[in-house]
């Protein structure tokens, strides 16, 4: 237990830079306490303790806005920034050196029982806001994006956004766990990619009209515009889509 909470405690002076010291951390962080709690509450619900891990959960809940159930599995090293709002559910499980920032819920779907909510692998980040939901696994060094909304697997090393979440980016280089929002926009993307292809296409349609007039009094065409034929299933707007590419 000792060595957990020195690496939880580790971890905030790393990736935070207002932690000025270990008091400060320890009195006025309210992710740090609610690991903390949530460490006795998760023993004692092991244990098959009735009740008692419940009510030390709520406990929990209200002195630090941060809900965590005593069934989830929290590993070493996690730190949830700031953290009011955040939610994590009963078969939730992070992996170590894990990044929450405030608003993040990893939820279940249906009424089934056994596993129903996510798991998050080592060093996975996800931005404000963010619904991961469903027994759903997400990748080590994955980055999910804020406000976006996790209902697929997602392979490690890769980058979410959107609603619903999107790969948008795949590699093994490591990630800035602390630049959550310096993420692509994919909508942008792809609605960059179509309005070139209409002023490529309109262009086209100009010269053919020119063509068409020119040949109505009987001058012969100038060369038609043309373009190279662009397949709409390009990589932007399959990302965007979700879809997986035809071999």
């Amino acid at each position: 237990m000792l060595k957990t909470i020195k690496a939880d405690l580790a971890i905030i002076r790393e990736r935070d830079p207002a932690a000025r010291g270990l008091l400060e951390i320890l009195l006025c962080y309210p992710g740090f306490q609610a690991i903390s709690i949530h460490r006795i509450s998760n023993t004692l619900w092991k244990k098959g303790l009735p009740l008692i891990p419940r009510l030390l959960s709520q406990l929990n809940r209200a002195l630090t806005g941060i809900e965590i159930h005593p069934g989830a599995t929290i590993g070493k090293g996690v730190f949830i920034d700031h953290g009011m709002g955040v939610v994590i559910g009963e078969t939730a499980e992070i992996g170590n050196r894990c990044l929450l920032y405030q608003g993040v819920t990893l939820g279940g779907t249906g009424k089934e029982h056994g596993k129903r909510h996510p798991t998050l692998l080592e060093n996975v980040v996800v931005g404000a806001g963010a619904k991961v939901l469903g027994a759903i696994t997400v990748g080590a060094n994955t980055r999910i994006g804020a406000g976006s909304v996790v209902v697929r697997d997602v392979e490690a090393d890769s980058t979410v956004v959107g609603i619903p979440g999107r790969v948008v980016h795949q590699s093994g280089v490591k990630i800035n766990p602390l630049a959550h929002s310096a993420l692509p926009d994919a909508e942008a993307g792809v609605i960059r990619n179509l309005m070139e292809r209409i002023d490529q296409l309109e262009s086209q349609v100009s010269s053919l009209e020119n063509s068409l007039k020119g040949l109505a009094g009987g001058r012969l065409p100038s060369n038609v515009l043309t373009g190279e034929a662009q397949n709409l299933k390009d990589k932007e707007i399959i990302e965007f889509l979700g879809e997986t590419p035809n071999p």
